[in-house]
C-alpha cells in the first residue's frame, strides 16, 4: 500500500483519519500507531518484526542514556557510561543496517577479492531489505543523539518513540525529522482546519507530481535504460536521462509533498524536503535544495562530529568525501551509487578551490548549465543497473558510443503527449507555484500554524482547481498502471 494506491485513498486513509479527529487527544497517538502498524505490515507482513525490533531496542537505549543525565565533565564516569551506551546503541542500529542492506553486497565483494587467492568464497542467501529501513534507522540515529546531548528527552513512553520511528507518512521515504525538531510533537499535537486544508493542498500537490508527471515520464527512462548496449543510441540515451531527471524529482518530491501534507493533517510538522533544487547554480546549493532533510541529518550527525570545516582544509576534504561516499551509499548497495556518491563530493571539493571562484563569478546561464550538468551525469550513475552500463551510458550520450539496432520502437515512447508532460516538468521545476499566487494573491499568509489566503474568490478558485487536479490523478491511478515511489528502494 502506497500514498498513490486507490485503497489508501479511498479506504485507509479516511478510516484513519476519521477516527483519529473524532475521540479525545489521549486516543490520538493510539489510533495513529495502530494505523502505521498496520500501514507497515500491509506493505511489508512479517519485517514489521524488524521494525518493532528497531523501537524497543532504541526505546530502551534512550531511557539508558536519559538515566544518566545531561552534560557532566568528561572525566566523570558516568560521562564514559553515557558514551558508551550511545556507542552501543549507534552500533545496533547501524549493525541493523548493515545485516538487511548491506550483507549481500558485502559478501559479494569479499568473494570476489578471495577468488584470485583460491580461498574459499563466502556465500549467503539473499537478504531483502525492509522498506524505509534506512529511513527509519537514521531517525533511531537521531533519537539516541539528540537524548545524549541533551536536545530532546527520554520518552517514558514506548509508543512515543513508536510513533517517531513508524508514523505511516514517513516511514517508507522520510522526510527525515531530527529528534530535536519532533521531540514536542509526539505528546501533543494541534489540529486545526486551516492545517488540515494545507495538508489537503500539500498532498494533492504531490498526487499530481507523482501520476501525473513522474509516472509517465519514468516510463520513457525505463525503456533507455532497459535497452541494450547493442540498442543503445545518443537519441535514446539523452531521452531516458532527461525524462529520468524530471522523474526522480516529481516522484521524491511528490512523496514529500504527501508526507508533509499527512502529517499536517494529523498535527505533525515535518521539515521541508526540496526547495526547487533544479534552479541552483553550483553543487552546493543544489544540496541545499534537495533532500534537504538528508542533507541536514548527514550535516548534524556526521559531518560536524567529524570536524566540518573547523579543522584543517585537508580534513574537511576528507571529511567532505567520507560524508558524500556514505551518502551515495546510503542510497543503495551499489558500486554505482558509491560512485554517485563520491562525483558529488568532488565537485564539493573544486567548488572549494579557485575553480569554485571562477564558478562564480561566470554568467548565470553557464552556472545553471554546469549544476545541470554534474547533475545528469550524476543520475546516470543513480538509474544504472551496473556501473559498466552506466559507462557505455554516457559514452553514448556523448555520441561515442552508437548501437548497431535501429531504435524506432523507443521513438513511439516519444509521442506529443510525453512532449508535453516534459515541457510542464521543465515549466513546473521553476517555483511556479509561487510566483502564481503571488500575482493573484493567492500566497498562504501564516501565522504560526494557521493558514488563510487573502482572496475568498481566488480561494475558491483554487480549490475547483486542486479538485479538478486530484479527479484527473485518480483516473489516471484507475488504470493501474503506477509503480512504487522511487526511494522506496532506499
Amino acid at each position: 500500500m502506497s500514498f498513490s494506491s486507490v485503497i489508501f485513498l479511498f479506504f485507509f486513509l479516511p478510516v484513519v483519519l476519521t477516527l483519529y479527529l473524532l475521540p479525545s487527544q489521549r486516543w490520538r497517538s493510539f489510533i495513529l500507531l495502530l494505523g502505521s502498524f498496520v500501514f507497515y505490515a500491509w506493505s511489508q507482513g512479517g519485517y514489521i518484526l524488524v521494525l518493532l525490533a528497531s523501537i524497543f531496542v532504541n526505546y530502551l537505549f534512550g531511557l539508558w542514556i536519559g538515566r544518566l543525565g545531561g552534560a557532566v565533565p568528561t572525566s566523570d564516569s558516568r560521562s564514559n557510561g553515557k558514551k558508551a551506551v550511545l556507542a552501543f546503541g549507534l552500533v545496533f542500529n547501524l549493525l541493523l543496517l548493515a545485516v538487511f542492506k548491506y550483507a549481500n553486497f558485502l559478501t559479494t565483494n569479499v568473494s570476489f577479492l578471495l577468488n584470485p587467492l583460491s580461498l574459499p568464497q563466502v556465500h549467503i542467501s539473499q537478504i531483502y531489505a525492509p522498506l524505509g529501513i534506512s529511513f527509519f534507522t537514521f531517525h533511531a540515529i537521531s533519537y539516541l543523539v539528540d537524548i545524549y546531548h541533551g536536545e530532546g528527552p527520554a520518552q517514558k513512553n514506548p509508543g512515543a518513540v513508536a510513533i517517531y520511528l513508524a508514523a505511516f507518512p514517513k516511514v517508507f521515504a522520510g522526510p527525515i525529522a531530527q529528534y530535536r525538531q519532533a521531540a514536542n510533537q509526539l505528546d501533543q499535537r494541534l489540529i486545526t482546519v486551516p492545517g488540515l486544508t494545507y495538508g489537503i493542498e500539500r498532498f494533492v500537490t504531490g498526487l499530481a507530481k507523482k501520476v501525473l508527471l513522474a509516472g509517465p515520464l519514468g516510463a520513457v527512462a525505463d525503456a533507455a535504460f532497459g535497452l541494450k548496449p547493442e540498442s543503445l543510441a545518443p537519441y535514446s540515451a539523452w531521452a531516458g536521462i532527461l525524462c529520468y531527471t524530471l522523474q526522480i524529482y516529481f516522484d521524491f518530491s511528490g512523496y514529500s509533498d504527501m508526507a508533509i501534507g499527512l502529517g499536517k493533517m494529523f498535527g505533525f510538522d515535518f521539515p521541508e524536503n526540496f526547495n526547487f533544487p533544479y534552479t541552483s547554480q553550483s553543487v552546493r546549493e543544489f544540496w541545499r535544495r534537495w533532500h534537504i532533510s538528508l542533507s541536514l541529518w548527514f550535516k548534524n550527525y556526521l559531518y560536524i562530529p567529524l570536524g566540518g570545516n573547523r579543522l584543517s582544509e585537508t580534513r574537511t576534504c576528507f571529511n567532505l568525501i567520507a560524508v558524500f561516499l556514505l551518502c551515495g551509499l546510503w542510497h543503495g548497495a551499489s558500486w554505482t551509487f558509491v560512485i554517485w556518491g563520491v562525483w558529488y563530493g568532488l565537485f564539493l571539493l573544486l567548488e572549494r578551490t579557485f575553480l569554485g571562484s571562477l564558478i562564480e563569478r561566470a554568467p548565470r546561464v553557464l552556472r545553471h548549465f554546469y549544476l545541470l550538468a554534474v547533475v545528469v551525469i550524476g543520475w546516470v550513475f543513480f538509474r544504472a543497473d551496473s556501473t559498466a552500463f552506466a559507462l557505455i551510458y554516457l559514452k553514448s550520450m556523448l555520441g561515442l558510443h552508437w548501437g548497431s539496432m535501429h531504435t524506432e520502437h523507443f521513438a513511439v515512447q516519444l509521442n506529443g503527449e510525453i512532449l508535453t508532460l516534459f515541457a510542464a516538468a521543465v515549466f513546473f521545476c521553476l517555483p511556479v507555484s509561487s510566483w502564481v499566487k503571488k500575482l493573484t494573491f493567492l500566497e498562504p499568509v501564516e501565522s504560526g500554524i494557521s493558514y488563510g489566503y487573502r482572496s475568498a474568490g481566488f480561494y475558491i478558485s483554487y480549490t475547483l482547481y486542486l479538485s479538478l487536479v486530484f479527479f484527473v490523478s485518480i483516473l489516471s491511478l484507475a488504470g493501474g498502471t503506477h509503480k512504487a515511489f522511487i526511494y522506496f528502494r532506499f
